[in-house]
């Protein structure tokens, strides 16, 4: 199945067209928005795209290959399958459809902790080389269990997340009864029923949950005490004292994920960790924060000898991966865009979105001249301070 290609869709945006009218607006919106006025959001992919790339034409050249090492591992690509939360609010089994897809392209999936499959079951089928984001429990107790069940299923690379010390303000998920957890209004039956496609589907696999989460969850809570349990259980403000005992019991690559600092890039390395991802959670967090692609620029300059740097949030093509890798990123995170092409394209949207991501960036580094993934700074046009 890998390789898999449907012509009809062949950029993010027709995905997202696509998915659009394939789910119901509420999931399509949680999927689809920012923060606030998505300030944001908008600039994680304008702003990145103002990154200019040169071409060698007339040197020698004997082809590209995408592929390229992360902590040991070789990958097809410098691409990865970004945590998102309620997948499969969107698209019924997204997660496994998403994991089984990484698994055929050799490209590195991870899962979130308030996503709607297992920990297990997304081991089972990536046979251990999945990577698992932690949002950080309150209690001690429930983080070094989930952190067990990690290694039981052979997880190997652990995210923990900075970003989130306070959800979003998402004017769309509020006024959709999504801010956490989904709940059914009348309108949002409305839009279930305008949806037959994705309605069966969801009948078919059941309502999602936080499966992850199934065992600590006690039974028979309704939607507004799954609410409350959610706020009490999980605190998202991280410090050096959360981070700490994570890092002296997880014997695996530990990564940061949300820095958008070189003071906290800093706190990374001095605590030990393998590796960071800049991000601002895709515009989803603070409106009025920088995209993602300035960040990365200074971090990965002034720090990318002492860590592995990498960068999610704004990236929607193959060329956007070059940008980003050209920029310093040693590696790419991407959530939307594969959320996308499993809601245009079902079980077979992961597959198709990763031979089209695949394809760009190999277009992209054969026009540019340039044989591997690590020679794409060479390629960077630099821009002089005005």
């Amino acid at each position: 199945m890998a390789n898999y290609f449907n012509g009809q869709y062949p950029s993010v945006e027709d995905l997202r067209s696509r998915a659009r009218k394939r789910i119901p607006r509420f999931a399509f919106e949680y999927l689809d928005g920012g923060c606030n006025e998505d300030v944001n959001l908008h600039k994680n992919t304008a702003e990145l795209r103002e990154v200019e790339l040169i071409p060698h034409y007339l040197r020698d050249f004997w082809g590209s290959s995408t592929k390229t090492s992360l902590f040991g591992v070789e990958y097809d690509a410098p691409v990865g399958v970004a945590p998102v939360g309620l997948q499969g609010l969107m698209w019924p089994k997204a997660p496994e459809i998403l994991a089984r897809a990484a698994v055929e392209h050799n490209l590195p999936f991870c899962l979130s902790t308030v996503t709607t499959s297992s920990i297990e079951t997304i081991g089972e089928i990536t046979e251990g080389r999945a990577w698992f984001q932690l949002y950080h429990p309150t209690e001690d107790s429930l983080r070094d269990d989930i952190l067990r069940r990690c290694r039981e299923s052979g997880y190997q690379t652990l995210i923990i997340l900075c970003d989130v010390p306070t959800f979003g303000y998402r004017p769309r998920d509020i006024r959709n009864g999504l801010a956490m957890p989904p709940k059914m209004t009348l309108s949002n039956m409305m839009q279930i029923l305008g949806r037959p496609n994705w309605a069966l589907r969801t009948l078919l696999h059941g309502q999602p949950t936080f499966k992850t989460l199934t065992p600590y969850i006690p039974k028979g809570l309704d939607m507004a005490q799954l609410g409350k349990f959610m706020d009490q259980t999980f605190s998202g403000r991280l410090n050096a004292e959360k981070i700490k005992p994570i890092r002296d019991q997880w014997k695996g690559k530990l990564v940061l994920k949300g820095v958008a600092n070189e003071s906290d890039a800093a706190e990374a390395i001095r605590l030990g960790l393998d590796g960071i991802i800049v991000s601002n959670h895709g515009g989803r967090q603070l409106d009025a924060g920088e995209s993602s692609i300035k960040p990365l620029t200074r971090i990965a300059k002034k720090y990318g000898e002492e860590i592995v740097v990498m960068q999610d949030s704004g990236l929607r093509s193959g060329p956007d991966i070059a940008r980003s890798i050209a920029s310093g990123a040693k590696f790419t995170w991407m959530g939307r865009s594969f959320m996308y092409g499993t809601a245009a394209l079902g079980d077979r949207g992961g597959d198709h979105t990763m031979t089209m991501l695949k394809k760009q960036l190999q277009q992209v580094m054969e026009q540019l001249c340039c044989e591997r993934v690590e020679d794409l700074p060479k390629h960077l046009v630099e821009k002089t301070a005005h």
